[in-house]
């Protein structure tokens, strides 16, 4: 079994790392774009352009499942990338967990990149999935840039901006970002109030990855293999792990388990 990840930069770690805890015994192949990121700023057509490129470069390696794990990608790209592969490539998207974190009650928080936040996507699945719960949209500017360098200063200075635009009554974050999923830990940190219930988080690495097992009619299967293969793929390029992602647990497993080739 092989999936693949795409994404304009290390946001899919969480994905691949979820996939791995999965199915440790499957070939993984990671397909990003330094060349181009960060796509947030771009324009929809040139972000499709460009996740096509990178859906193609993992394409050619034969998974049997691609997984986007980027908001943005998926926002404008998703019909595209279903139209050029599908039915013979599935095409998993990545869809911010608000459903999951409004059932909870609220008050809820969606932390996500400033293109996202406001945008009629976003605004559309809070209307279906959070109607009568009160909803703050948070955006973010120049965390996923930080987190993608592993700056701990920016992220630092960025998750600050953003708690301080989150409201002292949420009990419930969407990680709307797949990047933000790597920096989860300090988000909580910066925005656990003393005396308050601790802090929900909703990622979607986990989700993605079972619903891309789901999608190949694949279970979860605890064995490894001593050959598992990982392919790393810049911008179409064939590349070892950067050493970035490896600043973040998710890559140090995924280098752990199936060093890159």
């Amino acid at each position: 079994m092989k999936i693949a990840l795409m994404d304009s930069g290390i946001g899919l770690l969480p994905a691949a790392a979820a996939v791995r805890r999965l199915r440790p015994d499957a070939d993984l192949v990671l397909s990003w774009d330094p060349d181009g990121m960060p796509w947030g700023p771009r324009t929809p057509e040139d972000i499709t352009q460009r996740a096509l490129d990178v859906a193609g470069a993992a394409a050619a390696h034969g998974p049997d499942v691609l997984i986007v794990a980027c908001n943005t990608a998926s926002v404008h790209s998703l019909p595209q990338l279903r139209a050029r592969f599908e039915p013979d490539l599935p095409i998993i998207g990545t869809v911010p967990a608000i459903k999951p974190a409004a059932a909870g009650g609220g008050p809820v928080a969606i932390w996500a990149t400033p293109a996202t936040t406001g945008s009629p996507y976003q605004r559309n699945l809070i209307a279906e999935f959070a109607d009568g719960v009160a909803v703050t949209e948070v955006p973010c500017p120049g965390l996923a840039d930080a987190v993608h360098h592993a700056d701990e200063a920016a992220i630092k200075a960025a998750i600050a901006a953003a708690a301080a635009l989150t409201p002292d009554d949420v009990s419930t974050v969407v990680l709307g970002c797949t990047n933000y999923e790597l920096v989860a830990e300090p988000i909580r940190a910066a925005l656990q109030k003393p005396g308050r219930p601790p802090l929900i988080l909703h990622g979607s690495a986990g989700a993605v990855a079972a619903q891309s097992l789901r999608r190949i009619g694949a279970q979860p299967a605890p064995e490894a293999r001593a050959d598992t293969t990982l392919t790393v793929l810049l911008s179409g390029r064939q590349a070892e792990l950067p050493a970035t992602a490896l600043s973040y647990a998710e890559g140090r497993l995924l280098q752990a388990v199936s060093p890159a080739r």
